[in-house]
Parts: structure tokens; sequence; C-alpha cells
């Protein structure tokens, strides 16, 4: 039945590109018959007028989702523009390094779990400049035994490039100048990532771009309106 729907529609063979589902559109048109069991031509042609004008209105939302997927992708290629922006008063929010494709798509969990392995981070980093401070002849070892695993190698790699000497001042200089500063970035980022996540949507829809698909659906949705009254006039009149 759903073909034949399809087949015999004036309108029908029109609306329906040839890229899209011909089948789904028979189904429309045909759960709409079903509903309105249409006596003659003119309320054929009426409930085959709203089937186009919901299939239109599902053109919109597509474009509306393609519209606002390309401003996301606009959005997270900036994340030097969108994280500081996130929260507007708070310093060390650089969005350096940052990759907000990985945050938006983390889930509240993660979300937790990245803001309590940054925070354990930054308290390692200052108890070894704490170590280093204080000083004492194992105060090198003691301060590179106490960073996490990640710090810790990270501080190797220097000391193997000569980027600092494997010495109490060059792990307090690499601390001072690197590694605590990335540590205080990751804690506001994790602690943030809500509101970066909030701003990166938020600059990613832009009204001015669907401003013309709203005015287009709201004309679907009049027309639906005069379509769906004329057609239960008729209806109306033949006493159904």
């Amino acid at each position: 039945m759903r073909f034949n729907a399809l087949k015999h529609g004036i309108l029908s063979k029109l609306v329906v590109l040839a890229h899209e589902d011909h089948a789904e559109f028979a189904d429309l048109l045909a759960a709409l018959i079903e509903e309105h069991r249409p006596a003659g031509m003119t309320e054929r042609h009426l409930i085959e007028e709203l089937a186009t004008i919901i299939w239109r209105k599902r053109r919109v939302l597509l474009a509306e989702g393609a519209k606002i997927n390309e401003g996301l992708k606009s959005a997270v290629n900036s994340p030097k523009s969108v994280i500081p922006s996130a929260a507007p008063f708070q310093g060390g929010l650089t969005g350096e390094n940052a990759d907000l494709r990985e945050l938006l798509d983390a889930t509240p969990e993660e979300i937790a779990e990245r803001q309590r392995d940054a925070a354990l981070d930054l308290a390692a980093t200052q108890k070894a400049a704490a170590i280093l401070r204080k000083g004492g002849p194992n105060a090198y070892t003691k301060a590179r035994r106490a960073l996490i695993q990640d710090s810790r190698d990270w501080w190797d790699e220097h000391v193997e490039e000569e980027s600092y000497p494997a010495t109490a001042k060059g792990l307090a200089e690499f601390i001072r100048e690197s590694l605590e500063p990335i540590c205080t970035r990751m804690v506001k980022e994790a602690e943030y990532t809500p509101a970066i996540k909030a701003q990166t949507l938020g600059e990613g829809l832009k009204p001015h771009l669907l401003e013309k698909l709203n005015r287009y659906e709201t004309h679907l949705d009049r027309k639906f309106e005069r379509t769906l009254a004329m057609l239960l006039k008729l209806k109306d009149l033949r006493g159904v």
C-alpha cells in the first residue's frame, strides 16, 4: 500500500528528491490517508499537501542540524578563544593544547575523573616543590619521587634532552617554569569543563545562520494549519 500511495500522488513525485527515502515518504502519506480516510480527489490532495509539508519540515531540521554542526566545527577549532571566554574572570584558562572535541565527548563520570586526576597532579607537583624549598641531601630524589609518573617521565625526558640538569635546582626550575603552570591550567580546565562545553555549544549555535530556516519553518507551520483546517472543514461538511 505504501508504494501505491507514493505512486499515485501528484505532489509526491516532486517533493521527494532522488537521494531521499521514497519509502519513508510513502509510509508517511499512507499513515495520513489511514488517519483521515479521504473521500474524493480534493481531500486526497489536501492530505498529500500535509505530507509534503511534514517532509519539508524534516528537511528544515536536517538543515538546522547541519548549520549547528558547521558552527561547532568552527568553535572546536578555536580553543584559545572559546576556553578563556567560558570563565572570563578566571586566570590561567588559555586553551593552549586543549582538545575541545575530547571535552565535548566527556561524560559526567569522565569529567569527575579528570578533575580528580588534575587535582592530584597539582598536589604532587606542589609537594615536590615544597621538598625542594626545604632542601636537604636527598631533596632531589624525594622531590622527583613525589611527582606522579607522567610528570616524572616528562622531567626525565627534559634531563635526557639536557634542557635541565638532574639537580635539585634544575628540578625546581622545571616545576616553576613548566610543570606547575601546566598543572594549574589543567585543574582550571577540569573544574570549568561544564562551562567550557556550554560555551562551545553556544558559540557553535549561531542564531543568525538559523534565522532564515526558522522563518521558513514558521511558514510551513502556518501552511500546515491552513491545510488541515480546510481538510477538517470538508470532512465536517460531509458529516464525518
